[in-house]
């Protein structure tokens, strides 16, 4: 899995002048950085994820980890950005194929059960992490936003997610997302200490998501 993830921005910017192989050093750099990180967080939890261990498992310094990832929970939110950049990805290759903004939601967050359960330990790793966070994480309002453009229908012919446009994103309707997103978390923190099943789990964000986005 840890092959095919697709790499985020570069946070560290390329200096004044340099070139477009260096900005591409850059970006694999850092992409084998965060393979690293979900590797070894895959097997061992994010206890796992010292700092010096994913600089050799990176092939980088130990200087270099930390001027790309200050530290480790920015690391992690790194890691999380790159599975919901799987999941949109998947959902551009296969649009959801539910007629209802409610059925496209449950299809979406059940697509991200499926992915994140393939490594149970790494998603309980990243969970547990984003809920103890004391940084800004991307993951709740990047979701939230995901499940909004997905719910409204907004991809093209082309399985392109389409930005809603800040008129069509209000804040109620976000908060709706918002608070599905949420529902999902803990239900996949239920799944991974063993109360909740695949299917309970799908059952119940079917019935949350009647509730909040079936008028989208």
């Amino acid at each position: 899995m840890h092959t095919s993830r697709a790499a985020t921005d570069d946070p560290a910017p390329p200096l004044k002048g340099a070139t477009g192989a260096r900005t591409r050093s850059q970006h694999q750099r850092r992409r084998r950085i965060v393979q690293a990180a979900a590797a070894l967080a895959s097997r061992g939890g994010v206890e796992a994820m010292q700092m010096r261990t994913v600089a050799e498992r990176a092939g980088v310094a130990l200087g270099t980890l930390y001027r790309y990832f200050p530290s480790k929970m920015d690391l992690v939110v790194a890691v999380v950005s790159e599975e919901i950049d799987l999941l949109e990805t998947s959902i551009e290759r296969r649009p959801p194929a539910s007629g209802t903004p409610a059925g496209r939601a449950v299809d979406v967050l059940m697509r991200a059960t499926r992915g994140l359960m393939r490594e149970p330990e790494l998603a309980d790793a990243l969970i547990r992490s984003l809920i103890m966070a004391e940084v800004e994480t991307p993951f709740g309002e990047r979701l939230a936003r995901l499940l909004l453009r997905v719910a409204a229908g907004s991809t093209g012919t082309d399985g392109v997610i389409a930005e809603a446009s800040s008129g069509d994103v209000t804040r109620e309707r976000l908060a709706l997302a918002e608070s599905l997103a949420a529902i999902w978390v803990h239900e996949l923190l239920e799944m991974l200490r063993g109360k909740r099943t695949y299917d309970d789990i799908q059952s119940r964000i079917e019935l949350a998501a009647q509730r909040l986005v079936a008028d989208f």
